[in-house]
């Protein structure tokens, strides 16, 4: 299982897909610059990038309010949100009170970002609004506390809080903020949209789209003057939306209700050159194709050298 930054489990993350973002920006001449994500979401990327240095600066925005919320908590109320975690009991009846947060107009921004992550640690596949691990019975071969490790996940809000001065966050919708916020970031930056996907959003996430904000958001991206990508899944109506920019498959893992490999998307904008890495190839294999390609360079060079020698006698 790959390394993750985040604290948050996300259903539909891309975090697999760190390896071949780092050899995208190292393509682009992007490395030590900016990295966006217009729906951050559990950002697993971003902090890795930025934990590792491949990044300077880090943009995060995200329209569902709980999202929000949590990320906030992270950067702002840390010593408060760890505190949480670490006197919060992890039962049933807990569960049952955070649910309720998620539904209250009248929360506090910590209590509605600690919420988020209670849930998001302790319903299946990390979904907010799906059902707790193990049953409300807890009569299932997991409990509802097996994926809460709370010194684990502490470490994690530690680590990206440390960096704070370097993120930026925004509670918009990713339309306004390709429009008002994009302009002002240094062109030494990778755009990288994960829209919620188009078939199976709406058992996904609570900030869904129907087919007309997947137009409004195509829309919205073309006018974008930074190098960008995008990742969809792999759907007629995706491909012919995005057909004039030539969509390529690949395939990821999903975990999400049950693990299997699906078919997705990757969309070039015009501003950056594809790298020769398939996404979701772990570090191994991208430091294993490396030594082989340069393998494969050396012994071609001293073919034609031999061949020119040969020439030359």
């Amino acid at each position: 299982m790959p390394t993750t930054y985040s604290p948050l489990r996300y259903p539909g993350g891309k975090s697999q897909l760190t390896p071949f973002i780092v050899e995208l920006l190292r393509e682009n001449n992007l490395l030590d610059g900016t990295y966006v994500e217009p729906f951050a979401g559990g950002a697993g990327i971003a902090w890795h990038l930025l934990l590792k240095g491949f990044v300077q600066e880090v943009y995060i925005n995200d329209l569902n309010p709980s999202i929000y919320a949590f990320w906030k908590a992270v950067l702002e109320e840390n010593d408060k949100l760890c505190g949480l975690i670490e006197d919060t009991p992890i039962t049933i009846d807990e569960w049952n009170k955070q649910k309720l947060v998620q539904h209250s107009s009248n929360t506090a921004s910590l209590e509605l970002g600690f919420s988020t992550l209670f849930l998001n640690r302790t319903n299946r596949s990390g979904i907010i609004k799906a059902g707790v691990i193990g049953g409300k019975s807890q009569d299932g071969n997991y409990k509802l506390d097996c994926r809460f490790q709370k010194q684990a996940i502490i470490k994690k809000i530690q680590d990206i809080h440390l960096f704070k001065d370097e993120i930026k966050l925004f509670n918009l919708d990713a339309n306004d903020f390709i429009r008002d916020i994009l302009p002002s970031v240094e062109q030494k930056s990778l755009i990288n949209i994960d829209p919620p996907y188009y078939i199976k959003g709406k058992g996904l996430y609570q900030n869904f789209f129907e087919h007309k904000d997947h137009q409004s958001l195509l829309n919205s991206i073309e006018t974008i003057h930074h190098p960008w990508i995008v990742t969809y899944d792999n759907t007629p109506e995706i491909n012919s939306l995005y057909a004039k920019h030539n969509p390529k498959t690949f395939e990821l893992n999903y975990s999400a209700q049950k693990k299997c490999k699906g078919s997705e998307v990757i969309i070039y904008g015009p501003g950056i050159q594809a790298c020769q890495f398939e996404p979701g190839m772990t570090f191994s294999q991208v430091k294993n194709l490396k030594k082989t390609l340069s393998d494969n360079m050396i012994m071609k060079k001293t073919k034609q050298e031999r061949y020119e020698y040969d020439e030359v006698v």
